[in-house]
């Protein structure tokens, strides 16, 4: 069977803007709810777009949504797949939690926006992985380094406990959800 050069121009296209510029990913687990629900059955889970391209000409920011590849403290405990989480901690900051919130240079973050008012953020989540947890005590996020937390603050394995994302390991903003249809919009 010959495949035609139109056939080839359009494969490689699609591979190309999967690579570099978009792609399609569904939430395995809960760990960004309320704002991204997340189950272990891709049908019953928010379908996001992740924008590749923006990073390349912009600094991630706090607040944003990213996914990310496994940093090598997740690469140790066995994890190979993709992480979502939110922006809390740039490059040279200092971080600590007190009264279970995250403070950033001695301020509280207000994260009322997109935390629930149950939500405390505390290391107790830490049970696995590195001990003390990484923000057992104040740390300043080293250069071109993130905190990436989970919305879900009671239910996420996520920074508190392991460190931080190198700014290799992003893979891209999330920019929009597409799925389910009564929720399609972006993604601030």
């Amino acid at each position: 069977m010959l495949i035609a050069v139109s056939d080839l121009l359009f494969i490689s296209t699609g591979f190309s803007l999967r690579k570099y510029v978009m792609e399609a990913r569904w939430i395995p687990s809960g760990a960004m709810e309320p704002t991204l629900h997340g189950s272990p059955n891709q049908w019953e889970a928010d379908k996001i777009l992740v924008d590749k391209l923006s990073y390349r000409f912009e600094d991630p920011k706090r607040g944003d949504i990213v996914v990310f590849s496994p940093t090598e403290a997740l690469q140790k405990e066995g994890y190979q797949d993709a992480f979502i989480k939110r922006i809390v901690g740039l490059p040279g900051e200092k971080v600590e939690l007190k009264n279970g919130q995250v403070y950033i240079n001695n301020q509280p973050l207000p994260e009322n926006k997109y935390l629930s008012s149950n939500q405390r953020t505390v290391i107790d989540v830490c049970t696995s992985g590195i001990q003390p947890p990484y923000l057992a005590k104040p740390v300043t996020i080293p250069p071109a380094s993130y905190l990436a937390l989970g919305d879900n603050r009671n239910s996420s394995y996520d920074g508190r406990c392991w460190g931080v994302v190198p700014r290799e390991l992003i893979v891209g903003k999330v920019s929009k959800r597409f799925y389910p249809f009564n929720r399609i919009g972006n993604l601030e």
